[in-house]
């Protein structure tokens, strides 16, 4: 009885700490941010659903300078690094924890993560990408991250750029806001043109996705 009684505390003991293990951050970390932003945001969660059917609008990737863990990422204000925790605070849900989740290159993959920094890192202080277009010397999120892996790997791709949609999938036609935010900028909406979005790029066979709560 008393044997019974100690192998069951054991395993509850294990149990505990198991619950309790912490998630470790790693270099070369893609951190996957479900932001809040509007129509702008609705519209991308429509056309791809994410990781687990998880809504994604946006990603950088995680770097460390010294001892301080930074996000390198392109913004509206272009390509920055910035701190972690500043990264982390932007989105919260209803309990107070960040909106999340992060993607790991496969072990067959992290060999290209050094590379792949130093490659991102060039990239600093460029404008963002308000035309979503591969050609030119401007980037947003998901593209700085496709670019800075793909110089990595001798120029082949690490994520499979895809087809991009700006339509509503229920109605067929172009989403008003990004039918107005391509017209003011003078061109054509992309339509079909080459992509990568936040959701489809967590779905990517090279990453394994972790949850950090």
């Amino acid at each position: 009885m008393r044997q019974n009684i100690i192998i069951y505390c054991l395993a509850s003991l294990l149990l505990t700490c198991q619950e309790k293990e912490v998630f470790s951050w790693k270099e070369g970390d893609i951190l996957f941010q479900d932001g809040d932003c509007g129509d702008f945001c609705d519209a991308i969660r429509k056309v791809t659903q994410g990781y687990q059917g998880m809504d994604f609008s946006h990603n950088g990737l995680l770097i460390k300078e010294g001892k301080d863990w930074m996000v390198l990422e392109a913004l509206g204000k272009g390509v920055v690094l910035t701190p972690l925790d500043d990264f982390l605070n932007r989105h919260r849900d209803a309990s107070g924890r960040p909106k999340v989740m992060v993607g790991r290159v496969k072990e067959n993959y992290q060999r290209l993560i050094p590379e792949a920094i130093k490659e991102g890192k060039k990239h600093l202080g460029k404008p963002y990408d308000l035309f979503f277009d591969f050609e030119n010397d401007a980037f947003y999120c998901s593209e700085l991250i496709h670019v800075a892996f793909k110089a990595a790997n001798d120029g082949k791709d690490v994520f499979s750029p895809q087809p991009m949609t700006y339509k509503d999938p229920e109605t067929g036609l172009l989403f008003p806001i990004w039918e107005k935010y391509f017209e003011d900028l003078g061109v054509e909406v992309p339509e079909g043109k080459p992509g990568l979005n936040p959701g489809g790029m967590s779905l990517e066979q090279v990453l394994e996705m972790h949850s950090i709560h």
